[in-house]
């Protein structure tokens, strides 16, 4: 076997480990590393590859959300041959659903072994999918005990007006003044809904909210 492999991380620890682990693997060359979303689409428009091991939720420079699922089917759409195996720590499981129903994408969560990821790219390069066993324990689940199948009923009024705007663009400073309140108000607010979503970043938020298909709070 010989793998070509591209790291995409916007962790440098993640990204060091990561390519520690595969090199002790013969047969497998990391051909490049990004760091954001926009330098991915670069990487892989100029350099070849078997196999992409990408997180989820990467920020742009700038501090711009990407959506993680559009990023995966944009790469997708443009690499139909390229084997992608998602790297997450998102817990949410319309998200993970939503990525595993992906034929060509394999799905890992960031607190499995790194053993478990080699598994994931070598299937990845036999043209296969590889799901964690955290993944499918959490997919085991029922729907409904996290929210999922009504993904915003269980925020307040408030908290649902904070993801809104949010989603949309609008910074806290911008959101308290909008709602006449203090940015500290809003911070909690906003901290609170994304523990009841079961999300932890503003990515893993946007990601969410297309999830489940909802642009209108």
């Amino acid at each position: 076997m010989n793998l070509r492999v591209i790291l995409a991380d916007d962790h440098p620890f993640v990204l060091l480990g990561v390519r520690a682990t595969l090199e002790m693997h013969a047969g497998v060359t990391v051909v490049g590393e990004a760091v954001t979303p926009a330098s991915l689409i670069k990487l892989l428009q100029s350099t070849p590859c078997d196999v992409l091991v990408t997180d989820l939720t990467m920020p742009e420079e700038s501090g711009a959300v990407e959506d993680g699922l559009d990023l995966v089917r944009r790469i997708r759409s443009s690499w139909p041959l390229l084997r992608i195996v998602v790297m997450t720590a998102l817990t949410n499981t319309a998200i993970l659903r939503v990525v595993v129903s992906d034929g060509g994408v394999s799905l890992l969560s960031k607190s499995e072994t790194m053993d478990e990821l080699w598994q994931a790219i070598e299937a990845g390069g036999k043209g296969q999918v590889y799901v964690g066993r955290s993944i499918i324990d959490a997919l085991a689940q029922p729907q409904d005990d996290a929210c999922d199948l009504l993904p915003v009923s269980c925020l307040s009024r408030r908290q649902a007006e904070v993801v809104r705007m949010s989603v949309r663009g609008h910074s806290i400073s911008e959101i308290a003044v909008a709602l006449g309140c203090h940015r500290r108000t809003v911070s909690r607010q906003k901290r609170e809904a994304m523990a009841k979503l079961g999300v932890a970043n503003d990515p893993g938020l946007f990601s969410y909210i297309r999830a489940h298909g909802v642009y209108e709070i």
